[in-house]
């Protein structure tokens, strides 16, 4: 009878054990990290011009790409683009970016490597009804380049955003303005930047976008380039793109090829 009684209890534990363990499980399925999946990146390469929105609130967003132009102010140059963005509302983020390499090889021949500034900004969104919304951007390019790849100077930066919803067809105009800690003689030390971009899914996963944008300043001439890129949405948290861009006026290189990611690494909070 002891025997038993301790083969029931024995039985009885186990399934206990079975019933919490089925259970634990289905509380993890349940907890919210389980809607990730629903979670999605929000690219801004590769275009010049930003979206309103900001990236997935809570969420660490990072996109870093490869470059390569000829002609402009320099005979070759490479870089790597990077921005960091974490948003810790819908409303209200952080934007970090800059260039983690960069070689170049000028007018004479002489070539260089190292890297960029990197750039600090805050960013706010407003809703302005269904299918559109504004933004405002403002910060600083902070002068950390290696000495031959930057001003040597900080600049001050404010970009206002319209992004608008057309159908499936989205457009992002920016315009802004740049302050330059850099005076140079017989030049303007603001610097106006716009772009106008137009993109649409073509088909599923695929996205194509072409874009103007530009920039002027008093004493020099005005400068354009035309952009057209390609996008894929590998998986909801992650997107790789790729194009090309051709200069149009001024200084701007006479063609940049280029591809990128952009990943949604991690939740933060």
């Amino acid at each position: 009878m002891r025997l038993l009684n301790k083969l029931i209890t024995t039985s009885e534990r186990k399934v206990d054990i079975k019933n919490k363990i089925l259970l634990g499980a289905g509380m993890l399925l349940c907890m919210p990290w389980a809607s990730a999946e629903e979670i999605a990146a929000t690219p801004y390469r590769p275009t010049i011009s930003n979206p309103a929105e900001l990236s997935a609130p809570g969420w660490l967003e990072v996109e870093w790409g490869m470059a390569r132009s000829k002609g402009g102010s320099n005979n070759w140059q490479d870089n790597q683009p990077y921005t960091i963005k974490y948003a810790f509302s819908e409303d209200f983020g952080i934007l970090l970016g800059g260039d983690l390499r960069i070689r170049q090889i000028d007018a004479s021949g002489q070539e260089s490597t190292g890297q960029g500034d990197n750039l600090v900004l805050l960013k706010n969104h407003f809703a302005a009804g269904t299918g559109q919304a504004f933004g405002v951007e403002w910060g600083a390019k902070l002068a950390t380049a290696t000495v031959g790849m930057g001003s040597g100077e900080n600049d001050y930066i404010v970009n206002g955003i319209y992004s608008m919803d057309v159908g499936q067809t989205r457009i992002d105009v920016n315009l802004g303005a740049t302050w330059l800690g850099l005076n140079e003689q017989g030049l303007g030390r603001e610097q106006y930047n716009w772009a106008l971009a137009v993109s649409r899914e073509l088909v599923t996963d695929w996205t194509l976008a072409g874009e103007f944008s530009g920039t002027a300043r008093q004493g020099a001439k005005s400068a354009s380039q035309f952009m057209l890129a390609a996008s894929y949405a590998a998986s909801n948290r992650l997107v790789l793109d790729f194009g090309a861009a051709t200069g149009l006026s001024g200084t701007m290189p006479d063609w940049t090829v280029f591809a990128g990611v952009t990943w949604l690494a991690g939740r933060l909070h």
